[in-house]
This record gives C-alpha cells, sequence and structure tokens, in this order.
C-alpha cells in the first residue's frame, strides 16, 4: 500500500522567484574559489590535504615558476603565535630538501632551526659573545668556474662594499653622506692590500687615512679623517663593541655549500632584546653566505627569514633584503619571509616613509603568501595588503592550528598540514611550556 501524501508535499506552494544566472567555470571559480580545486599538480613537496577538494596539496616555487603560476618564488609566512606558523615552515623547508634542494637559515634569533638542521645532517653556526666561532664577513668566498678573475675582483668588491655601506648606516640611524661615501671606499681599497681584509682593517684605514690614496683622490688627509670619523666610529662597534669577537677577525668555519641546511644560530645575540645587534649579525651573516649563494651552480636554496619583524625596522637591511629579493630569479633561491602579522610590516615606518614602502615592496615581491589563523582586529589590514575577498579573509579569521590559506596570484587553497610523529616531535616550541 503507498503512502498518502498531502499537496504540496516537500514543495512550495509557490514557485521561487530567483531569476536564472549563467556564468562561465572561470567566472564561478572566483565566486567560490574553494570549489572543484584541481591543484597545484603533483609535482613538488607534499604539504598536506586541500581541505576543500580532499586531494593531497604539494608546492614548489621553481617549478611553479617554470610553468607561469607564479611570478617569482619568494614566500611570506604569517600566522599569530600558536597557530602552527613554525611547523609549517620546517616541515616545508626539510621536506623540500629530498627534491635537491638546500635551505640557510641567516639569522636565527631563538636557535629553533639549530635541531632541525642537525636532525637532517646540516650545520648550526652558533654566534654570540663569549663563542668560539667567528665569521669574517668580508671573505671573498670561491670563484665560480663560470665567472672570470677580473669579474670576480668586481663582484667581490662590490658585496663588501655594499656590506660596509649597511652596517655603517645602521647603526649611525642615517643615511651616510658624500663625503663619508668617499672616505669608507678609500678605507676600504687600503684594507684590500691585505689578500684577506677584516673589519679591523677597515677600521683602522678609517681612523689613519693613508697620505698616498687620499692626495689620488685629490683630497687631505685631516679633511679625510674628519669626514669618516663617525662611520669609523659606527663600524667600531664590531671589533670593541657589543658584538666584538664575532665579525673581526679570520673566519673559524666555513661557509659548506653542499650541506642540506645551514643555519646561524643568534640567540645569543638577540636574548636580550638587542634587536639592532641583531640586525647587524643578520647583515654580517647575509654577506658572508652570498658568494656560494651566487654560485651559478650552487642549486636552489630557500633562504629563511625567521622572526622577520625584528630585523625589518632598519632601512639599511631593507635595501639590502629588497636586492636579494629581486636577484632571486637570477640566483635560483628562494626567499621566505617569516611573520606574525601584516601589521608588523606597518611597524617598521611611518605611512610614506622609505621603510615602510621598501618593507610593502618585499610583501609585492612574494608571490605566494601563506596565512595561517589571524586576529579578528588584524583582518582588515591583512585584507588590504593581500587583496583578499571576503570569503578568504573570513576564512584566515576561523583557522584551526596546523591550517592554512595559501594563496598564489590567482588561487587560494586552505591546506591541513599533515605530520609525520618524528616531525612534531622534531619542530616542537612549546616543550618548555
Amino acid at each position: 500500500m503507498e503512502p498518502r501524501r498531502a499537496p504540496y508535499d516537500a514543495r512550495h506552494a509557490l514557485p521561487l522567484l530567483v531569476d536564472a544566472h549563467r556564468a562561465t567555470t572561470r567566472i564561478l571559480r572566483v565566486a567560490y574559489p574553494f570549489l572543484a580545486e584541481g591543484g597545484l599538480g603533483a609535482d613538488g613537496t607534499y604539504i598536506g590535504s586541500d581541505v576543500f577538494s580532499g586531494g593531497s596539496f604539494v608546492y614548489d616555487p621553481w617549478v611553479l615558476y617554470q610553468s607561469k603560476v607564479i611570478t617569482n618564488p619568494n614566500l611570506l609566512l604569517a600566522g599569530v603565535i600558536g597557530s602552527g606558523k613554525s611547523s609549517t615552515a620546517k616541515a616545508f623547508i626539510t621536506r623540500s630538501i629530498a627534491l635537491g634542494h638546500r635551505a640557510y637559515v641567516p639569522c636565527d634569533p631563538k636557535g629553533e632551526w639549530t635541531p632541525v638542521a642537525e636532525a637532517i645532517g646540516g650545520a648550526a653556526i652558533q654566534l654570540g659573545p663569549g663563542l668560539p666561532t667567528r665569521l669574517n664577513p668580508l671573505d671573498a668566498g670561491t670563484r665560480p668556474a663560470a665567472v672570470q678573475p677580473d669579474e670576480w675582483d668586481k663582484i667581490v668588491w662590490s658585496r663588501r662594499r655594499a656590506l660596509l655601506g649597511t652596517l655603517a648606516e645602521s647603526t649611525l640611524g642615517r643615511p651616510m653622506t658624500a663625503v663619508e661615501h668617499t672616505s669608507l671606499d678609500l678605507a676600504l681599497e687600503t684594507a684590500t692590500t691585505n689578500p684577506a681584509p677584516t673589519i679591523p682593517d677597515v677600521v683602522v684605514a678609517l681612523f689613519d687615512p693613508d697620505d698616498d690614496r687620499a692626495h689620488r683622490g685629490g683630497l687631505h688627509r685631516n679633511a679625510l679623517l674628519d669626514d669618516g670619523r663617525e662611520v669609523a666610529h659606527a663600524i667600531r662597534r664590531l671589533v670593541h663593541g657589543d658584538l666584538s669577537g664575532m665579525f673581526d677577525g679570520p673566519s673559524t668555519t666555513e661557509f659548506d655549500a653542499t650541506l642540506p641546511m645551514v643555519s646561524l644560530d643568534s640567540s645569543r645575540i638577540g636574548s636580550g632584546g638587542n634587536d639592532h645587534a641583531l640586525r647587524l649579525a643578520l647583515a654580517c651573516a647575509s654577506s658572508w653566505m652570498e658568494a656560494a649563494v651566487a654560485d651559478p651552480s650552487g642549486g636552489q636554496r630557500f633562504i629563511v627569514y625567521d622572526e622577520g619583524w625584528r630585523v625589518m625596522r632598519d632601512p639599511a637591511l631593507l635595501r639590502r633584503m629588497q636586492e636579494q629579493w629581486k636577484l632571486s630569479r637570477a640566483w635560483g633561491v628562494s626567499n621566505v619571509l617569516i611573520i606574525h602579522r601584516l601589521s608588523d610590516l606597518a611597524a617598521v615606518g611611518d605611512l610614506g616613509s622609505e621603510a615602510r614602502a621598501l618593507a610593502e615592496g618585499l610583501l609585492a615581491d612574494c608571490s605566494t603568501r601563506i596565512m595561517l589563523r589571524q586576529e579578528p582586529d588584524q583582518l582588515a589590514r591583512t585584507a588590504t595588503l593581500l587583496g583578499l575577498t571576503d570569503v578568504e579573509i573570513a576564512t584566515i579569521g576561523k583557522l584551526p592550528k596546523g591550517r592554512a590559506l595559501w594563496r598564489l596570484p590567482d588561487r587560494s587553497f586552505v591546506v591541513q598540514l599533515v605530520r609525520h610523529a618524528r616531525e612534531v616531535e622534531l619542530f616542537d616550541t612549546d616543550a618548555r611550556m
């Protein structure tokens, strides 16, 4: 016996008065960005599961650049404390090493990458007051076979000069004047009469200018001494100040470009909240590794700037970082900037200032933005800087731990990080809690 049906059972008495809407799938994927996404393919590093499609999510900046999905290989990773930011970064970097990539962490202010580097067969170089390790940031490095000696000399000179200018301007808190640039140029020329110059050699040349070099430049020695006095005192900090013993002599170790990961543990430098010393250390460490990174045969390498907010408050260092961002494609490197929130970029300087423009320029030069959970008061700022849709901004406001919005130029994915038990143990940053 069939069940009795009442009129309009399971139906509305009146028809729905909704206009028909027709659109292409290209338009619909923007309106509903997480539905029926085909993914980025299977060529890359496994990250976890695509929450909306249920498939695996893999990512490789070099593969995606070659296929023109992204315009540069640089990444921004942001997330509040406890959102899984560190685990996401470490899982991505360490798994990528299995694909033949390498990694360098030029500044690790909390020492979190030391156990990771050692666990995967890399090395952690510990720097700090009282430690025996010393790096000479003016090291020339090994000349690549494809570079001619004359050209290499110019590259080394340019790198040394850029570093000294960054150190001076960072300590002075202002750009150098024209006469100070001249003093620093002549001091470096004097110091490079030594085949392996060090920062103390430059400081001595600034405090005691060479008469012959001054005269050849049409300058008087005493005038040159006065012009370079402030620069000399600024750079002297690395020789006799709070950074003495770390960058003021020949290197006691070498940058081994064949290792899968090299981390520079600067936790003893920044442990007291001395961000300025930390920024100077980063400038020196970056210069020290540039020779290996710029080698055309050096392979593809990630350069990880952890706790980026601590080193982005210095215009001189920001200019240096921006140059590395611009050269990422030429060097075959992927810069990874890790911060807590997008408002960290606003804290580097006032609206319209050079520092603010440089910081936002770094953001613009990151084709991939990995956004973990953000606090509600940060969502509007995040949406403005990244150009997120309403759906995307609502998503990052309620992401659970380990889940992130991966934002590419015209595609978005919500990805849940999947970790092995060994990774959970190795990447743990809450051990003391």
